[in-house]
């Protein structure tokens, strides 16, 4: 446990330097590298229940807002399309992206008028896994569909505010079967290290899954910011990692054989996409308010405050109100990490990036993950251990807590 703490305890140090964005009213414009074809992220913040565990940017469904949104989120998609940007996967997350079926399509409709669109992933919740609205997802062209699941537990989605939106675990599991075979992926979200979760529980879920035959599970540890933490603490208990590495070990050998690791927390029984597209696409662009991009060693943030980012794309502009520029040494860090988390890196990608000195840049990052076993190397590639899996799972919970946690400070400064 000693080796996840200190592990923990650093990372959190390194997240609040490189995770402090500057706002500012006239960032930089994204800039396309010629002949580079990139990922889209697009974001719909509108969900019709807020759960208590989550610290992305959501707010609750407002039709007209929501209608209006997504007529800004199309004007910013075009204006990418003006800047030369090209892209060959989509992924639209959330917030609860099928929301609004109709507006989903047409936005999908256009982005596709415009880009070389191979792969479109699209997040969903078990509610919306009706006949009407996969119709719609099916014509958009949707290749993977993620289902927010969390549990199929009962008491568990109770203390989530989910039983009563989305049913009992049995509902779910229908719903899942119902859906199979109607797009390439079909993908459960799943979280571990809830507060009043047990190793029973959670072969129960994983047992389910099997059943139902997912063509892939994505197993997300607990990862909320320190503002989601204490609303969790008041209505489903206190918080802590120190049964994390228990249950991941769990999960692993629970879903072996029939499912196999894409990523340190995604099992699939198929190659397809993964949740993790920043593994896939090192660049990606962020469409909607709340999104993030990182193009170029430099990271974007749309802004949170849905009536500016309306506002300023109405207006012609883009939705970007923060960034960063990263040293060439941090976006190395960060390609190093984001690489590694697909499992395997190869050493031809960063010599061609950063030169053949990219080893000596990362000597204390190398030195200090062999150490921990967590890595090991041939002539071509560095590889995650087993042991690795779950030390790239904490690097990753903590990332992203981080983001979490600048996403608390930009809702804070619109309620300021």
């Amino acid at each position: 446990m000693i080796d996840q703490t200190i592990l923990t305890s650093f990372l959190r140090r390194i997240n609040q330097r490189y995770l402090r964005l500057e706002q500012t009213t006239t960032p930089p414009l994204p800039t396309p590298q010629s002949g580079r074809q990139y990922l889209m992220y697009v974001h719909i913040p509108f969900c019709e229940i807020l759960c208590p565990y989550c610290s992305f940017h959501r707010i609750p469904l407002h039709v007209p807002t929501a209608k209006a949104y997504f007529q800004a989120l199309r004007e910013e998609i075009k204006r990418y399309h003006e800047l030369g940007f090209d892209f060959v996967d989509v992924y639209i997350g959330g917030g609860t992206p099928t929301v609004l079926p109709e507006e989903l399509l047409a936005t999908v409709q256009l982005i596709r008028s415009l880009y070389s669109i191979k792969q479109l992933s699209v997040e969903t919740n078990p509610n919306h896994l009706r006949d009407d609205i996969m119709d719609i997802l099916q014509e958009c062209g949707v290749n993977r569909l993620s289902v927010g699941i969390q549990s199929f537990a009962d008491h568990l989605l109770q203390e989530m505010d989910r039983y009563h939106k989305y049913g009992s675990g049995e509902e779910i599991k229908a719903r899942l079967i119902a859906a199979r075979n109607r797009f390439h992926t079909l993908n459960a979200d799943m979280i571990f290290n809830l507060p009043h979760q047990t190793i029973a529980s959670l072969l129960k879920d994983i047992a389910i899954l099997k059943e139902v035959q997912v063509d892939q599970v994505t197993f997300y540890p607990l990862m909320t910011s320190k503002a989601a933490q204490q609303a969790m603490t008041e209505q489903m208990g206190q918080v802590t990692f120190k049964r994390e590495r228990a249950y991941y070990r769990t999960i692993v050998a629970g879903l072996a054989p029939d499912y196999q690791p894409s990523s340190a927390w995604c099992f699939s029984r198929q190659e397809t996409m993964i949740d993790e597209y920043i593994v896939d696409h090192p660049e990606y662009v962020g469409i909607g308010s709340g999104a993030f991009g990182y193009l170029n060693g430099r990271t974007y943030a749309n802004t949170f405050s849905i009536p500016q980012y309306i506002a300023a794309v109405t207006a012609g502009g883009l939705g970007i109100n923060a960034q960063r520029q990263y040293t060439r040494y941090q976006q190395l860090q960060y390609d190093f990490m984001m690489g590694l988390f697909g499992l395997s890196l190869a050493k031809s990608e960063l010599e061609k990036k950063y030169g053949r000195g990219f080893a000596r840049m990362l000597w204390k990052e190398l030195l200090a993950m062999k150490w921990l076993g967590a890595i090991k190397e041939d002539e071509q590639y560095y590889h995650l251990t087993d042991k690795g899996m779950y030390y790239w799972v904490v690097m990753m919970r903590e990332f992203f807590i981080g983001v979490n946690n600048f996403r608390d400070q930009m809702r804070n400064q619109l309620m300021g």
